[in-house]
């Protein structure tokens, strides 16, 4: 699958005369922060969301007063838990993957070395590691302080909600924002695009992509996070995903088609 190079010329902000690999870097990367500004002025589209999955009960003799009771129901499900421990496994399978296909990469020499697919396998490893690992679990998840859900007073907890981008929350570590399966579920559909081997495409390209967004919904509907939680952890790995790939594959001068398998 071959596609061009540059974006139409028509593109505003000058994103027609970047290569394309940058250009979908830049806009996504401006879609984050966009989305985000949208999430803090409007925060009812948080709680809508979650209410939609949130089972309201009543709450028993002893309950403080004014509490609201209930429950996520779909959280008790087991076949969506086994799924989900799928789902959450299956990046770190596809980054051991990525490792062993780097090592037979870099076991070739010569004619026979291809450069180009060794430096696809580690951007995609490198951005495994830095999005979902570093940026989002051991960064935004510790600073942030946004209690989850079903932690807060809207939804049967005790913590005060907080919109997405403030950090002033009272969660203390893990907190909601954002998603860190969200996060591994882009960086999951950006594998599905770039880096699948050819020989497994057709077969396994559509159940990712479908896994990918099944994720992140299952976690809205845990009561596990928010909407903003979810969206803006799925679109961290792919500006991650496409900012650490166009950095590795800029000097190659070759178009965006589906990455080769390995031999």
């Amino acid at each position: 699958m071959q596609l061009p190079h540059q974006w139409p010329e028509t593109l505003p902000f000058g994103l027609g005369k970047m290569p394309w690999l940058k250009a979908v870097f830049v806009m996504s990367f401006g879609l984050w922060w966009v989305l985000l500004a949208i999430f803090w002025l409007f925060p009812d589209m948080d709680i809508a969301a979650s209410k939609a999955f949130f089972h309201q009960t009543a709450c028993q003799a002893d309950a403080v007063p004014g509490r609201i009771c209930g429950s996520f129901p779909i959280a008790g499900d087991a076949m969506l838990g086994m799924l989900r421990e799928v789902i959450f496994y299956l990046p770190i399978i596809l980054g051991l993957t990525l490792i062993y296909r780097l090592i037979l990469a870099w076991s070739h020499h010569g004619a026979t070395y291809d450069r180009a697919l060794a430096q696809r396998l580690l951007a995609g490893l490198i951005a495994l590691i830095v999005g979902p690992g570093l940026i989002v679990n051991a960064m935004l998840k510790e600073i942030s302080h946004r209690p989850r859900p079903r932690n807060t007073d809207f939804f049967g907890g005790d913590l005060s909600f907080v919109p997405a981008g403030d950090f002033s929350g009272a969660c203390g570590s893990n907190c909601s924002f954002v998603s860190g399966e969200a996060a591994g579920a882009g960086w999951l559909f950006c594998y599905a695009i770039f880096l699948l081997p050819a020989r497994f495409r057709i077969l396994l390209m559509p159940p990712l992509i479908a896994l990918s967004f099944a994720s992140p919904a299952m976690r809205l509907a845990y009561g596990g996070h928010y909407l903003s939680d979810i969206t803006l952890g799925w679109l961290a790995s792919v500006v991650v995903f496409t900012g650490t790939l166009y950095l590795f594959t800029r000097k190659e001068h070759v178009g965006p088609k589906m990455i080769r398998d390995a031999r």
